[in-house]
């Protein structure tokens, strides 16, 4: 884990991977959770027999969107950023879908500082966010990643 306590340090890694976060599992229980949360029950993510017999993948799929709410749970798990007053989660741009994440995959988030910007006292953070499937070499989607840190 990453410790970042000011703009400058977080300057320091622009253009360089900050980290990788650990492997999580996604299984069916998560799917359907998110599912419910959702209210998007597509076949394609919450019936395990429909799937295997008449799916493309022959598995249940994790959302896509489910995917993406992962990125803070696992973005803590690469970086502390302290002395901050808040944090916004501002935008995702140039998101790519590449892959579908099967239900019992192992995934993890790779972090790279794309850019940093001082905005009068807030910091405009973009992070190259890949969203890594375990033993596959496509990722399940890249995209970059907007936070804004209010710096105390």
């Amino acid at each position: 884990m990453v410790i970042i306590n000011n703009f400058e340090e977080y300057k320091a890694f622009e253009g360089k991977e900050i980290g990788v976060s650990q492997w999580h599992l996604i299984d069916q229980a998560q799917i359907n959770r998110f599912a419910d949360a959702t209210i998007d029950h597509q076949w394609i993510h919450t019936d395990p027999e429909k799937a295997a017999n008449e799916g493309p993948f022959k598995k249940t799929i994790a959302h896509g969107y489910l995917t993406l709410s992962m990125i803070p749970y696992l973005w803590d798990q690469i970086a502390e950023v302290r002395n901050i007053k808040m944090l916004i989660n501002y935008g995702i741009e140039n998101l790519k879908f590449g892959q579908p994440v099967l239900v019992d995959s192992e995934v993890r988030l790779k972090a790279k500082l794309k850019s940093i910007t001082d905005l009068r006292g807030i910091a405009k953070v973009v992070i190259e966010a890949t969203f890594e499937i375990k033993d596959n070499p496509k990722p399940a989607y890249v995209a970059d990643v907007v936070f804004l840190y209010h710096f105390n």
